[in-house]
């Protein structure tokens, strides 16, 4: 159908209450609501009534919507989980959930003739775990503080700080000769930019920690300092003046700002700034990302579909079949490698299967560097939106098995 450009706030009330209706509807029989706002995308976009394009305003408030998303999980998960899950047999599941995908996904793009970039860009794509819809995924069902729930955060978070370090090194080394040592030299560098992230959130956790450690003093502080000020909403805008440097040092890094954004949202905890002060962040967060930002994040990946610009389906194929078949096996290996049954491992690999925003954060900014053409770029954006899609639902439902 003919596109006619609506105004951006026009634009944005048909997508917010399209993802409402769709989402509240899906809600009611039982499923996330994410998948009917994603659908709600679909319909309105190119691909059914091309009502709607993503356009760089919408694509600016799906970013705010990640951002709140990523805070609201992060608040909810401490560094200490994390790096308790992470130990001894758990970290092959991280490994194994990266890399199997990485390699059957160059094979894919070596199978089909694409070039050394494109394949290692359709690999990159296949490997990641998108940690945003995880996250959404997980509260939706209710299971973010569960032990698989929790397991499948922090591989995804592993999962996505290696694809943006590789992603770094793709980007510095496209326009260069892909001999040994330019790729050793930007490698090294990406390397670098990784452990100094690592060194000052190491400072900032410890330092944090050594603060709770002698009681209540900064809560006081911070109260105090509350009482002082005369504006509106001071806490929220402490709160995410300390978020936003986070995201600014890992995007400077060449990190994604998700990675700042999560990291430094766990650092705040309820010994660190208080009880009150912890509940009047998460409400306010909470209530802005789901009543508005949230709702069209997923709208506008649904936005992002579009069938008409490929004509290799044999390619589309293949990486559909190997996104799904080796994130779920690999997956399930490592579960059971770190001794988890049957169902707790399958629900694992499952969860590390959906794409969504990372997924097509990546594949944008290898199309707009021109390292793949509007075709794989499709195809990408397919698979990211399938595998977000079902995700939730096989998720509802090994979930009841391990329950059971």
């Amino acid at each position: 159908m003919p596109h006619f450009e609506l105004p951006f706030f026009t634009n944005l009330l048909i997508l917010l209450v399209g993802a409402k209706i769709l989402g509240e509807m899906f809600e009611r029989i039982g499923q996330p609501s994410m998948i009917g706002e994603i659908i709600a995308g679909i319909i309105l976009g190119p691909s059914i009534f091309n009502l709607i394009h993503r356009t760089e305003d919408i694509k600016v408030i799906s970013e705010l919507g990640v951002f709140l998303l990523v805070i609201m999980a992060g608040l909810e998960i401490r560094i200490d989980d994390i790096l308790k899950s992470l130990k001894g047999r758990n970290i092959f599941i991280s490994i194994l959930a990266f890399f199997v995908p990485l390699g059957t996904g160059l094979g894919v793009g070596f199978a089909f003739n694409q070039p050394l970039m494109t394949s290692v860009f359709i690999a990159l794509c296949i490997a990641i775990t998108a940690l945003p819809v995880s996250i959404r995924i997980l509260m939706d069902l209710g299971k973010i503080n569960s032990e698989v729930g929790q397991r499948i955060i922090s591989v995804a978070i592993f999962d996505d700080i290696l694809a943006l370090t590789i992603l770094g090194v793709l980007i510095t080394i496209k326009d260069t000769d892909l001999t040994f040592l330019p790729v050793v030299k930007a490698a090294s560098w990406s390397l670098i930019k990784l452990i100094i992230f690592l060194v000052l959130l190491s400072f900032a956790y410890f330092g944090i920690q050594r603060i709770t450690r002698k009681g209540d003093l900064f809560e006081q502080g911070l109260n105090k300092l509350l009482s002082i000020l005369k504006g509106k909403e001071p806490l929220f805008a402490l709160f995410f003046a300390f978020i936003l440097t986070f995201s600014m040092v890992t995007e400077s890094l060449g990190l994604h700002f998700i990675v700042g954004a999560f990291f430094a949202s766990m650092l705040i905890t309820e010994a660190f700034i208080g009880k009150d002060n912890l509940r009047t962040v998460e409400k306010t967060t909470t209530n802005m990302a789901m009543g508005f930002l949230a709702p069209i994040f997923f709208a506008g990946i649904g936005l992002e579909f579009s069938i008409s610009s490929i004509s290799n389906y044999g390619l589309l194929l293949a990486i559909l079949a190997v996104s799904y078949s080796t994130k779920i096996l690999a997956g399930f290996i490592g579960g059971k490698i770190a001794r988890l049954s049957n169902w707790s491992a399958l629900t694992l690999g499952i969860g590390l299967n959906a794409r969504g925003i990372m997924e097509l954060v990546i594949a944008n900014i290898a199309y707009k560097a021109k390292i793949i053409n509007v075709e794989i770029f499709s195809m990408l954006v397919i698979m990211g939106v399938l595998t977000t899609l079902t995700t939730p639902i096989a998720l509802k439902y090994t979930f009841k098995k391990i329950k059971g």
